[in-house]
């Protein structure tokens, strides 16, 4: 089977200098999703025409199985097609799909490609109750003889509720002869492609038709009003399906899935949560409310207090974390670690049982297990032009408002006391303080306000 994606559009009404076709829907361009889907009936040709925007569509999507011809000018949806005609394989049907049209499911367009084999026209279409604004499919005695587009359609046309939704599959010998004799003798004045059903009528080839599971599956994007609109429908459709996996939302209208988020057992999202790129929750994790988490692996039994922003780390089980903690990228977190309010942790290893509570960064540092991190503490990894790395082994007590300044190891079952700052070594299992002496001046008077 040959696939053709239309994608040449501007979209003026988007109101952007970004192709309309690249515009993110659930975290990635409407183009995407239709390319996804495309490539999951198993194409032999995938072809995708490009146009207004230049190189940006083959520049952000290009890929091995992928062939992109441009268009230009812009004719109409049949001379779009026109330019695929090179790389398309006569011996197979040809199947028409549209970059905007990004919810279209593979089971509808299979149902379509069933009833349509190898010798017949067919056309994805659907019944709407305000059918305004697009082409009508003519029937006589069932069968369609013909679509006319509503600019061109009489006042008995425009009544007619089912629409072409122009999502078709042509037998592609017939496709290359039908794309020669179109005109553009129209309101347009463009080169329909919907004109070579009336083609095939003449020309004795059947035309039936198949019918999408869902109204959505069918909608396209020309304003930022629509895209809106689909993005709420796509993750509320994400919702759903987390929902039959056994995922507990407290409300799947709050949610959104930017990407692939996969939930093992018991999980237990809150409100307002937004996930990105890939996303593994594991059995019996708690995601608090509006949580960011992004490429990030989550395992089993932890919790995430709400207003956590976590981005390529890993959690390792039974973990709290927050509210309000930031994990960084290269952060891996062990079993039973502790990362609570205003803590921010970067490109660190933290190993099982221990904790920063509060108020406290670490940054390129290897913590061991047992390890606590009084509030206050800071890893000093940066002077400026390069960055070093912090070691703090096993049993190791941090003291409130230390400053660790990098490179510099904590030696095992070291203390650190309060308020030190630490630019040597600290012993194994030694007190290590640096502080200035404590002093109480005598006959110290504070100052009083003059008065003016």
């Amino acid at each position: 089977m040959n696939i053709v994606i239309l994608a040449a559009g501007l979209g003026k009404r988007m109101q952007s200098a970004l192709p309309k076709v690249l515009h993110p829907l659930a975290g990635k361009p409407l183009l995407s999703h239709v390319i996804d889907t495309a490539r999951s009936l198993t194409p032999t040709r995938l072809c995708v025409i490009y146009g207004h925007g230049g190189e940006k569509v083959p520049e952000l999507l290009g890929a091995p199985d992928l062939v992109f011809a441009k268009q230009e000018p812009q004719l109409g949806t049949g001379h779009a097609v026109m330019q695929a005609v090179p790389h398309l394989d006569d011996n197979m049907p040809t199947l028409v799909l549209y970059g905007d049209v990004p919810l279209t499911s593979a089971a509808s367009l299979q149902r379509l490609l069933d009833c349509s084999g190898t010798d017949k026209l067919g056309i994805l279409t659907i019944a709407l109750d305000d059918p305004t604004g697009y082409g009508r499919i003519l029937r006589e005695d069932g069968h369609i003889v013909r679509i006319v587009e509503q600019k061109d359609a009489n006042a008995a046309e425009r009544a007619i509720r089912e629409i072409n939704t122009g999502i078709m599959v042509v037998p592609t010998a017939w496709l290359k002869q039908w794309l020669t004799t179109l005109s553009n003798d129209n309101a347009q004045a463009e080169y329909y492609l919907t004109d070579i059903v009336a083609r095939a009528v003449a020309d004795g080839v059947a035309v039936v038709s198949a019918q999408p599971a869902a109204v959505w599956e069918t909608l396209g994007v020309n304003s930022k009003v629509q895209l809106a609109e689909l993005e709420r429908i796509a993750q509320r459709n994400t919702a759903n399906d987390l929902l039959e996996q056994g995922v507990t939302l407290a409300d799947p209208n709050r949610i959104d899935v930017r990407g692939r988020l996969t939930c093992g057992r018991d999980v237990s999202i809150d409100v307002g949560c937004v996930f990105e790129g890939e996303v593994a929750l594991a059995d019996g994790v708690t995601i608090g409310a509006h949580c960011v988490i992004s490429n990030a692996r989550i395992a089993a039994g932890a919790q995430i207090k709400p207003f956590c922003h976590i981005e390529q780390a890993q959690v390792g089980s039974a973990s709290i974390i927050g509210p309000y903690a930031r994990l960084r990228p290269g952060t891996t977190l062990a079993e039973g670690v502790h990362i609570g309010n205003f803590v921010e942790v970067k490109n660190s290893q933290i190993a099982a049982a221990s904790k920063a509570n509060h108020l406290a960064y670490i940054g390129d540092a290897t913590i061991g297990s047992r390890v606590n991190v009084g509030a206050g503490t800071i890893t000093c990894n940066y002077d400026g032009a390069n960055k070093f790395r912090t070691v703090i082994e096993d049993d190791a007590f941090i003291g409130s408002d230390s400053q660790l300044i990098a490179p510099v190891t904590v030696g095992k079952g070291a203390t650190l006391g309060a308020g030190t700052s630490l630019s040597k070594d600290a012993p194994a299992g030694k007190l290590t303080v640096s502080r200035a002496k404590q002093v109480t001046i005598e006959g110290w008077t504070r100052p009083v306000k003059v008065k003016k």
